[in-house]
């Protein structure tokens, strides 16, 4: 599986819009056009944060960052989340 490159994202204090699909068939990510959302596609369940700690992960590794400076602002039970750069 390869990333997208998304370093140019990884600004101290950025957010950043995320459309989660967890249960896929693969890990995979879409980088969103202007304004659009960044897609994730998860194989973990969105069962007790396990989806949450997945597209974490994910996002953290195509940004070039740890996944401990990613926070989770909005969308922790939903589809469309909410990420901060610390």
């Amino acid at each position: 599986m390869s990333l997208p490159d998304l370093s140019a994202l990884a600004q101290p204090g950025a957010r950043i819009a995320v459309r989660a699909t967890p249960r896929a068939k693969q890990d995979g990510i879409e980088p969103g056009e202007e304004g659009a959302p960044v897609k994730i596609r998860v194989t973990a369940p969105a069962d007790k944060g396990r989806a949450n700690a997945a597209v974490t992960k994910l996002l953290a590794k195509a940004m070039g960052v740890a996944p401990s400076r990613l926070t989770l602002l909005r969308g922790e039970t939903a589809r469309d989340k909410l990420f901060r750069l610390d």
